[in-house]
């Protein structure tokens, strides 16, 4: 049944609010009233009433949680006040302490305090205008963070909209909260990392923090991270009056940020004490990570009185709880190496229980860890499991040491490959890349990748089954392999077969930069291929360039220049080239390949011929940019069936609008199908002499 345009801007604005209503239910409350199907169904059909009717859509519509395309890099922002640091303390007698300073300086015989579990995750701050989402940065160094607003956008807990059914929202609020992941999330999503052949993470809060800060915004769609809300940080009045951290919480809660169930009114310190002991003795039921509690004063009029320090505030302070610790003895050091060539050093264990896991192995992260820590073959240790997948050495036992214990360096070579050894940051990394076989799926999937060599069905479990039957041992190998080959393996019928060898044919004229991509040179993205494409021209100048010529180019600093020098100086890396070069790959660039280098595009409305993300692909591999806003900065805007209100805008602008078969014309596709067709057509002997 067709329905009206007003009656989809009426059903779209219900269903808005009745999906904000339901994650204010889930998350805040923790009482739904619906399935998780039947959420999916109002989700479902606003998301097509907004495809049909796309100038209904806005930022803060429940489908926009991904609405941006990736950053090149997070600006940082200035926080609205300072996000300040706790002070911390160990046992009771340092909590009774400050308490008995913060009455002293008060000038008063009791105070009231509120005590909240201390989340171990990424602390940000989130900025609200008019109720809507507008800004999200991390903590940085407290004063100026990184904005990571469209991430933050992709965590379902965080309401785009704050609801003012109880209490008015502020004209403008700037509230903090805790990003992080559960512990079964995070198990699950080790796992899945284990599964892929990728490194799996060391903790909750290492993975919180890293899902954040993941440049395209829909990678951090994809992770499990959650959010507690515990500080407002500023808000303009509108009426509104909050004496204490107790009626912020309360409050934070009416607009629909979730706050933590645990948190407590305490009437004295004897109360908070409790509270920390209650805590540590459930802990282990918790479905999150916390690693002590934080007690605050809870009256406003106090805490400005008491002010802050230079970095932490005077009100507050972290009771920690004591860490989970075991002893056991180092028996030995391996190294692993990861599947991006970063190599690990690995302690082997006497076997001991923790948190009830048997562990036999702990991380020692870097050499620089292990030289902080004085750690040494056969040494006794504490180490410590957090919820943690991978446990950590704490401390060395030093009392325990006979003299026959042995300092660990790290190995010059690759102890898979044998290949060069070099150190970046405080990490060591195997140059081998094309021919390490630590590395090898990880390099194959990478080169087959659709931004790389685009070799359609040659994907993980493919990747996998090739290497496991030994039919690919190096990334030349691919460009070896038969029909013949394939047939011989599970998953491959006659026409998948010929289809993956088509596939693998075509990837050898993808073109210079992305054959750069492909190679997968430690911090060289997409951008910086094009960059070292246009420059150097062929693979055959690159693999000569110095650091020097390569810092010469604007966008390249020296960790990177670093990078492409040691990738080349690998003699297995140079003879992997040489032999993708005689399996007939393109490795000279053509100026085709940046004939739309610097220009930028927006489309807009449904294309005939290709779907957004492939226009997209075709724009970026010609050296162009692809926008998702209409400004000034626009070169053309690409104009498809049923546009939007990026069309009005445009001509508003006077920007240059074109249609799909311009936007053929432009990029050469509309002269590739002349061609084709031609190819095909009989012609006459008069034809074919002129």
């Amino acid at each position: 049944m067709e329905i009206s345009r007003e009656e989809a801007k009426k059903r779209i604005e219900w269903l808005r609010k009745e999906i904000w209503r339901h994650n204010y239910l889930y998350y805040v409350l923790n009482k739904p009233e619906i399935s998780d199907e039947e959420y999916d169904k109002l989700m479902d059909e606003l998301r097509k009433l907004e495809e049909k009717f796309p100038e209904f859509i806005t930022p803060d519509s429940p489908t926009q949680r991904v609405g941006a395309p990736p950053a090149k890099e997070f600006k940082a922002v200035k926080h609205v006040k300072p996000m300040l640091s706790l002070d911390t303390a160990r046992d009771e007698e340092e909590i009774r302490a400050f308490d008995r300073r913060i009455k002293k300086e008060l000038g008063v015989d009791e105070v009231e305090y509120v005590a909240e579990p201390k989340l171990d995750g990424l602390s940000v701050e989130l900025i609200y205008e008019d109720g809507k989402y507008v800004r999200g940065s991390t903590r940085g160094d407290g004063i100026e963070g990184e904005d990571v607003t469209e991430n933050i956008r992709t965590i379902r807990a965080v309401p785009l909209v704050l609801r003012d059914d109880e209490i008015p929202y502020p004209k403008k609020l700037a509230v903090r909260g805790e990003v992080i992941m559960h512990i079964k999330d995070f198990e699950e999503f080790n796992r899945e990392l284990i599964q892929k052949g990728e490194e799996p993470l060391a903790n909750p809060r290492n993975a919180a923090a890293g899902s954040l800060r993941r440049l395209d915004p829909r990678e951090t769609a994809q992770r499990p991270l959650d959010i507690f809300f515990y500080e407002i940080m500023h808000y303009e009045a509108n009426g509104i009056k909050i004496e204490s951290q107790w009626d912020a919480l309360q409050t934070l809660k009416k607009w629909g940020l979730k706050i933590n169930p645990y948190v407590k009114l305490c009437k004295n310190i004897d109360d908070a004490i409790k509270y920390h002991d209650e805590m540590e003795k459930i802990r282990e039921d918790l479905e999150y990570e916390i690693d002590g509690v934080v007690i605050k004063v809870n009256k406003f009029e106090y805490q400005e009185a008491l002010g802050v320090k230079t970095r932490s505030p005077r009100w507050a302070i972290a009771y920690k709880f004591p860490p989970r610790k075991e002893e056991t003895q180092i028996l030995d050091i391996m190294v692993q190496v990861g599947r991006t060539g970063i190599l690990t050093p690995v302690a082997l264990l006497k076997p001991v229980d923790v948190k009830g896991v048997t562990v036999s192995r702990a991380t020692l992260h870097n050499e620089d860890y292990i030289k902080e820590k004085d750690i040494r073959i056969g040494d006794w240790v504490r180490i410590a499991r957090a919820g943690d997948v991978i446990p950590e050495v704490i401390e060395v036992i030093k009392e325990k040491r006979t003299g026959n214990e042995k300092e660990f360096s790290m190995p010059k070579e690759c102890p898979v490959c044998g290949s060069h050894v070099v150190r970046e940051g405080a990490y060591y990394r195997c140059t081998g890349g094309l021919s390490c076989p630590a590395q090898l799926k990880r390099s194959i999937a990478h080169f087959a990748s659709k931004n790389a060599m685009d070799i359609e069905g040659l994907g993980g479990k493919t990747v996998d089954l090739l290497v496991e039957k030994g039919l690919i041992k190096r990334i030349s190998d691919i460009y070896r392999l038969t029909k013949r080959d394939l047939m011989r393996i599970p998953r491959f019928a006659e026409k998948s077969a010929k289809n993956l060898i088509e596939a693998i044919e075509k990837s050898k004229n993808r073109g210079l930069a992305r054959l750069i991509f492909a190679l997968g040179i430690p911090n060289v993205g997409e951008h910086t291929a094009r960059l070292l494409a246009e420059k150097f021209k062929s693979i055959d100048k690159l693999m000569k360039a110095t650091e020097a010529e390569l810092l010469a180019i604007k966008e390249i600093g020296p960790e990177t220049a670093s990078s492409i020098v040691n990738f080349f100086n690998e003699e297995r890396n140079r003879k992997e080239i040489e032999e993708l070069k005689k399996l007939g790959i393109k490795m000279e660039y053509e100026e085709e390949e940046g004939k739309l280098k610097g220009k930028v595009f927006v489309f807009t409305g449904s294309l005939k011929d290709f779907s957004r993300e492939e226009a997209k692909e075709i724009v970026e591999k010609l050296g162009g940019i692809v926008s998702n806003s209409v400004s000034k900065n626009v070169d053309y805007v690409v104009v498809g069936e049923k546009p939007g209100s990026k069309y009005e805008k445009a001509k508003e602008l006077g920007l240059k609008i074109i249609n799909e078969e311009e936007f053929k014309k432009l990029v050469g596709i509309e002269k590739e199908e002349e061609e084709k067709k031609d190819r095909g057509r009989i012609v006459t002997l008069d034809e074919f002499f002129k």
